[in-house]
């Protein structure tokens, strides 16, 4: 008997509440139990490289960077420990992690091209126009270069 294997969904993380609701969002559409989803996930964080602190610190302070290098660490290790917990609990155990230094932009386009990604899965901070110009948005950029279908999940505003 044939297996068909599954096909891959990535999802970029960071440690915006936007992120996390669009791992709840997708867990709870394409990973319902007991349905067997379609799709492999793999979860991909982008960890700021230690180098960007050297802007603010300079090259003359090598203790800085170092405790910044660890910090970023830290902040990975709680992003993935909270992003499995989260899929633990929908009992989705076949889960790919994958922890990248770098722009969030290039590693989750990158990450799209490793695994042969179906689609990809992006929360939304919900800037505007202009903000998104001058910040840039990591989703906007996935949507225009990611070589698979891209799904923005936007947060709900709440409501006053």
């Amino acid at each position: 008997m044939e297996t068909k294997e599954r096909r891959v969904m990535v999802i970029g993380l960071d440690d915006s509440s936007h992120s996390f609701y669009a791992l709840e969002w997708t867990l709870d559409h394409f990973f319902v139990a007991p349905i067997t989803s379609p799709f492999k996930l793999v979860i991909v964080h982008a960890r700021p490289p230690s180098s960007s602190v050297l802007g603010f610190a300079g090259a003359g302070f090598p203790d800085i960077v170092t405790l910044a290098e660890a910090d970023l660490k830290k902040t990975a290790a709680r992003i993935v420990d909270k992003a499995k917990a989260m899929c633990n609990a929908k009992s989705v155990d076949d889960v790919k992690v994958d922890v990248s230094e770098g722009d969030p932009r290039n590693i989750i386009c990158d990450a799209v091209e490793k695994h042969h990604a179906s689609i990809l899965v992006v929360g939304s901070h919900g800037y505007g126009t202009l903000k998104r110009a001058v910040l840039g948005s990591v989703s906007d950029y996935c949507a225009h270069h990611a070589h698979c279908s891209v799904l923005i999940v936007k947060k709900p505003k709440a409501k006053h």
